[in-house]
């Protein structure tokens, strides 16, 4: 009787391990990810996820293909000629989101891309000469911008999130 019961036991337990493996499966919950907020000089995305344990992850955001919009001044402070603007940039943002903010493996969370930088533009490339300041003031999406929203997670145990544990992401055009 007593085998019975240590047998009983092992397979409850490693029936409760399982389901709490199988509940470690992150997937974007209805309606999410949101579409990209263009806010000027950065971009935005909101998205909710479920499955994704308790454990400490990272979000990144990375939209390529963005056109930065540029203006020249020149010394005397006077804007004369508008920018060359400069070639398609990829904008980048990120957040570190600690396993304690995760309830029931849930999460709903915006990230941001940075500005860029540096602004201004060091020598002025695209102004006139390179004793004219040029500003980036304006970052926007283009027909062939391509947003790429990843969840990281220590899925291998080592105590670190690193870009090689992705757990979830979603890729769209804004």
């Amino acid at each position: 009787m007593f085998r019975i019961i240590v047998a009983l036991a092992a397979v409850v337990t490693v029936l409760a391990l399982v389901s709490v493996a199988a509940a470690d499966s992150a997937h974007f919950k209805k309606g999410s990810p949101s579409a990209v907020k263009d806010n000027g000089l950065t971009f935005s995305q909101t998205a909710s996820v479920a499955g994704l344990g308790n454990g400490d992850i990272v979000v990144t955001l990375s939209i390529t293909n963005v056109q930065p919009t540029a203006r020249c001044v020149n010394p005397a402070g006077q804007t004369k000629v508008p920018g060359q603007n400069p070639a398609p940039t990829t904008a980048i943002g990120g957040v570190a989101v600690p396993g304690a903010d995760i309830k029931n493996g849930t999460l709903t969370i915006t990230v941001s891309t940075a500005a860029p930088s540096p602004n201004p533009i060091p020598g002025a490339p695209d102004c006139p000469n390179s004793s004219w300041t040029e500003n980036i003031t304006d970052m926007s999406l283009t027909k062939s911008s391509v947003a790429t929203l990843t969840f990281y997670s220590d899925l291998n145990g080592n105590g670190v999130v690193d870009s090689g544990e992705p757990v979830i992401l979603s890729t769209t055009t804004p």
